[in-house]
C-alpha cells in the first residue's frame, strides 16, 4: 500500500509498505478521509515531537476490514480514530488528565496512522459512526474534539461575548460550538473569504484586525479563544478581553516559540488565561455533533488530494483562505 512517512525533519516521503496486520485489540481500516492538520506541518519541522519513522495522520475515518483477537467492532463499521491512547497508571490519567499523560502514544504522531491506504490502530480508540455518514465528516471528529475541550474550558454562557482568533478550522469549530451555547461570536482573521464563510455558520460579526474588534466591542470580549497559533494573537488576546474576562488557547505554537504578554495588565483588570491540550474524552460527543448535524463542517473543505500531493501540501504553507485540506488515499489507485 502507499503511505506519506515521515522519517526525520523535513524527511517526507510517499512510500509502498505492506498491509499492517491487527494484532489482539486492534482493527485494520481502508481509510476513507484523513484531514491536513497543522500539527501535521509542525511534525515535518520538528516543531512538535513525534517518532520517526512513521506514517502521519491524525484526523481521519475509514471503513473496518480486519480485526485481531478480542475485538468487538463489526467489520464494515465506519469508524473515526481517537489518536491519543494515554496509559491510565499514571499521575495525570489518575487524576482524569488524560491528554497530559506522558505515556500517551498517539496515532499519526507515535505510531502509524492515517495518510494510508489502510491504518492499524487500538480498537477501543475507535468510534463507531452511522454507515451512511459521509467519510469525510467523521474526519473532522479530532479536531472539533480538541476543539470541544477548548470551548469546555472557557465555558461561553448564554448572552455572553466570545471572540474567536484565526479562521482556521479550529477557529471555525469554535466559533459553531460558541453559538450553539448561546453567546454572540464575533471572528477575527485577515482573510476576507473566511471572514465571509463565518457569517454563513454563526458569526455575528467579523473583523479583519484589532481595531475592528474594538470597534465593535470596545470593551472587549468575556471570552476570547485564541485559536491562531501564532505569538502576535497570543500576545493581543488579553487586550481585547475584557475585564473579569477570560482567554483559552488552543492554537499550537511551535516547541520553544515564547510570547510577550504584560502580566500587570492581566492582574489589575483580572483576565484569566488558560490553555487547551487535545481531546480528553470528547471525541464521542465531537462524532456525535456531526452525525447529527449540529456543527458544519462540509464548507470547511478547500480541496481534496490524493496520497502523492499530501507531501507537498504538508511540506509548504496553507494556501490563502484555505481551512482544511483533506487527503482521499482511495484517489491514489482508484480503489
Amino acid at each position: 500500500m502507499l503511505a506519506v512517512r515521515l522519517h526525520g525533519i523535513g524527511d517526507l516521503r510517499l512510500e509502498e509498505v505492506p498491509v499492517p496486520d491487527p494484532g489482539p485489540g486492534e482493527i485494520l481500516v481502508r481509510v476513507a478521509a484523513a484531514g491536513i492538520c497543522g500539527t501535521d506541518r509542525h511534525l515535518f519541522k520538528g516543531e512538535f515531537p513525534s517518532a520517526p519513522p512513521v506514517t502521519l495522520g491524525h484526523e481521519f475515518a475509514g471503513t473496518v476490514v480486519g480485526r485481531g483477537a478480542g475485538v468487538d467492532v463489526p467489520e464494515g463499521a465506519l469508524v473515526t480514530c481517537d489518536p491519543n491512547d494515554w496509559c491510565g497508571r499514571c499521575d495525570a490519567c489518575l487524576r482524569g488528565k488524560v491528554n497530559l499523560c506522558a505515556s500517551n502514544v498517539a496515532t499519526g504522531i507515535h505510531r502509524d496512522g492515517g495518510f494510508a491506504e489502510y491504518a492499524v490502530f487500538p480498537a477501543g480508540k475507535a468510534v463507531v459512526l452511522p454507515v451512511d455518514l459521509d467519510p469525510e465528516r467523521g474526519a473532522f471528529c479530532e479536531p472539533l474534539a480538541c476543539t470541544l475541550h477548548g470551548v469546555d474550558i472557557g465555558n461561553p454562557r448564554p448572552g455572553e461575548r466570545v471572540l474567536v482568533i484565526g479562521g482556521g478550522v479550529i477557529g471555525l469549530l469554535a466559533l459553531q460550538l460558541a453559538a450553539l451555547a448561546g453567546a454572540e461570536v464575533l471572528l477575527l482573521t485577515r482573510n476576507p473569504g473566511k471572514r465571509a464563510l463565518a457569517a454563513t455558520i454563526g458569526a455575528a460579526a467579523t473583523a479583519g484586525d484589532a481595531a475592528g474588534v474594538r470597534a465593535v466591542w470596545p470593551e472587549g470580549a468575556d471570552l476570547t479563544l485564541e485559536c491562531a497559533g501564532v505569538p502576535e494573537t497570543v500576545a493581543e488576546a488579553g487586550g481585547l478581553t475584557r475585564a473579569g474576562g477570560r482567554v483559552v488557547v488552543l492554537g499550537v505554537l511551535p516547541r520553544g516559540e515564547r510570547v510577550a504578554i504584560e502580566p500587570f495588565d492581566h492582574l489589575v483588570r483580572e483576565v484569566q488565561l488558560y490553555f487547551s491540550y487535545i481531546n480528553p474524552f470528547t471525541q464521542t460527543r465531537a462524532a456525535e455533533l456531526i452525525a447529527r448535524g449540529r456543527v458544519a463542517v462540509a464548507p470547511l473543505v478547500s480541496r481534496r488530494i490524493p496520497l502523492a500531493e499530501a507531501m507537498e501540501a504538508i511540506a509548504s504553507p496553507a494556501r490563502a483562505g484555505e481551512v482544511k485540506v483533506m487527503v482521499v488515499p482511495a484517489s491514489a489507485r482508484g480503489i
